[in-house]
C-alpha cells in the first residue's frame, strides 16, 4: 500500500480535516501523521518527514518551496493542498521534478458569507461596542446605527463566495453594486460598476478580489480616501490586497467609520495586531471558514483526490497535470 503524509500538527488535524476525512484516507491507503509537534517550514523538515511517502497533503502553513522539490523522496508522486491557496508552493519547480501539485475546492462559502454578514450587522450596529461596555460594568451609551436593508453593498471581485454574497444581500433588501473587470453580471437585483465608484457609493465595501502581483496594495490610501466618511470596510480575502498603513491613517482620519477583517499580513494570514487591536476594527483569526462543514469539504476533496491518483487517473483539482509525469507509477499498478 502506498503512504501518505498527513503535514498537519495536531490541532490542524482536528480542526481542518477531521476524523471523518482521515478515516475515508486510511481506508485507501497507509498514512502517516506529523508528529514532529511543529510546523514543517522547512525544505529539509518537511523532506525528513515525507520520506517515503507517495502523496504529501499538506496544511495551508506548510510550504512546497523549489528546495522541497529538489530533494523530496523519490517516490513522491503529488502534493495536495486542503485549501484553494497555492501560492506558497512552488509549482513550476513541481513540475520540473514531475510531482503533481492539486488544490481544493471552495467548500467555505456559506461560512464566509454567513460571518460577512456578521461582520457588517456587527459594526453597523455597534455590537461590539455595546458589548465591550457592558462587560467592563458600564452602561453604554446608543448610538445611531446603520441597518443593512436600505444600504448600499459594494462587492471587489465576483467569485463564487461574491455572488452568493451578493444574492443574500438582495434578500436583506440591500442594493448591491459589483466591481470585476472579468465578469459581466447579470443576477438581477446586482449592479456591477466601476471600482471608483463602487468605493464611493457603498456604505459597506467588502473585498473579495483574488489576491496576485496585480492587486497588491488595491486598497491603497486613494481607495480609502474615496469611500464614504460613514462607510465600512471588509476584507474577506487576503491581506496583501491592503496597503495596512495606508488603512491605518484613514482610520486615524476618519476618512471611513470603521473595519472588520478575517484577513491580513501576519502569519498564516491572520489580521495584522496593530489593526486587529484598534476599538474601531473587528478582527477574526482567519476563521470565516473553520466550520466542521467547510473543513470536511475541503478535506474530503484531497481524499478523493487520493483514491483517483490510486486507481491511475488524474484528480480534479490539478495545477500541472501535463508536468505530473511520476504519476505514471500508478498505471501500472
Amino acid at each position: 500500500m502506498p503512504t501518505v503524509f498527513l503535514t498537519h500538527t495536531p490541532d490542524m488535524l482536528a480542526n481542518y480535516y477531521g476524523e471523518r476525512p482521515l478515516a475515508a484516507l486510511r481506508a485507501l491507503c497507509d498514512v502517516r501523521l506529523n508528529e514532529t509537534g511543529g510546523i514543517l517550514d522547512t525544505p529539509a523538515k518537511l523532506a525528513r518527514a515525507a520520506a517515503g511517502c507517495a502523496i504529501v497533503i499538506s496544511d495551508r502553513q506548510t510550504p512546497g518551496p523549489a528546495e522541497f522539490f529538489a530533494q523530496a523522496p523519490a517516490e513522491l508522486a503529488a502534493f495536495l493542498r486542503v485549501a484553494i491557496d497555492i501560492r506558497n508552493i512552488d509549482v513550476p519547480a513541481a513540475s520540473a521534478q514531475g510531482i503533481l501539485v492539486t488544490h481544493a475546492t471552495a467548500g467555505f462559502i456559506a461560512a464566509v458569507v454567513e460571518q460577512t454578514f456578521g461582520f457588517m450587522i456587527n459594526q453597523g450596529r455597534h455590537l461590539i461596542t455595546y458589548a465591550n461596555d457592558y462587560h467592563a460594568g458600564k452602561d453604554p451609551d446608543a448610538i445611531m446605527g446603520q441597518q443593512l436593508s436600505g444600504a448600499t453593498l459594494g462587492v471587489l471581485g465576483y467569485g463564487a463566495i461574491g455572488e452568493h454574497l451578493a444574492r443574500v444581500a438582495v434578500a436583506f433588501g440591500m442594493t448591491v453594486k459589483v466591481s470585476d473587470p472579468f465578469k459581466t453580471v447579470t443576477e438581477p437585483g446586482v449592479q456591477q460598476d466601476t471600482f471608483e465608484n463602487v468605493l464611493a457609493q457603498s456604505d459597506f465595501v467588502v473585498c473579495l478580489v483574488i489576491a496576485n502581483e496585480q492587486t497588491e496594495n488595491l486598497m491603497n490610501a486613494a481607495a480609502f480616501a474615496r469611500m464614504k466618511k460613514s462607510a465600512y470596510f471588509i476584507n474577506m480575502s487576503r491581506g496583501n490586497l491592503v496597503d495596512e498603513q495606508a488603512l491605518n491613517a484613514a482610520l486615524d482620519a476618519r476618512q471611513i467609520a470603521g473595519a472588520a477583517m478575517d484577513v491580513g499580513r501576519a502569519l498564516d494570514q491572520k489580521p495584522s495586531l496593530f489593526l486587529a487591536k484598534r476599538p474601531d476594527v473587528l478582527a477574526s483569526p482567519h476563521t470565516a471558514g473553520l466550520t466542521p462543514d467547510a473543513a470536511e469539504h475541503q478535506a474530503m476533496d484531497t481524499v478523493n483526490q487520493t483514491r483517483e491518483i490510486l486507481a491511475g487517473r488524474m484528480p480534479p483539482g490539478a495545477a500541472n497535470a501535463a508536468a505530473a509525469h511520476r504519476l505514471c507509477v500508478f498505471n501500472k499498478r
